[in-house]
């Protein structure tokens, strides 16, 4: 054997081999790891892009948390003006109910009074006919009598 065939033989076998391999069995390969490449740096761009997101959806809820304690504020301060105003309300009315209570009272005293009054009328025009008909003792005409009353009342 000859040092010189075979290393010719092993040289062509050699670059076949290379060429297989650059040919067949290295553009997978480089594929595969460009596709990995580009899976790693979009999961970091998407990673970055959350971590922005993230930023931005604890600023709303910080906001929203705001707005939110300035609206209960606000709703709070109204219902207690709201509630005072209905406080006075029932203030006045109360106010007005007594006053008319008060009044309806001091009518029904003054009617009172004045049916009192009329009783005490009529009684004493009675006495002074019966205190009359006593000192005269003679009978009185009813129509006098009647006419007797009616003045005696407009005079008490």
């Amino acid at each position: 054997m000859n040092l010189n065939a075979t290393l010719f033989a092993q040289l062509v076998v050699f670059f076949v081999l290379a060429l297989v391999t650059m040919k067949f069995v290295w553009p997978p390969i480089a594929k595969a790891l460009d596709e990995r490449a580009k899976k790693i740096a979009d999961g970091l761009a998407a990673a970055d892009k959350a971590k922005t997101d993230l930023a931005l959806a604890e600023k709303k809820v910080v906001d929203e948390l705001r707005k939110a304690r300035e609206s209960a504020t606000d709703v709070r301060t109204g219902a207690e003006k709201q509630a005072a105003a209905l406080i006075d309300e029932a203030r006045s009315e109360a106010a007005r109910i007594i006053a008319a209570a008060r009044e309806a009272a001091e009518q029904e005293a003054g009617a009172a009074m004045q049916k009192a009054k009329e009783g005490l009328r009529e009684q004493v025009a009675q006495l002074a006919v019966v205190g009359a008909e006593r000192i005269l003792r003679k009978e009185i005409n009813a129509q006098v009598h009647a006419d007797l009353l009616a003045n005696l009342k407009q005079e008490l």
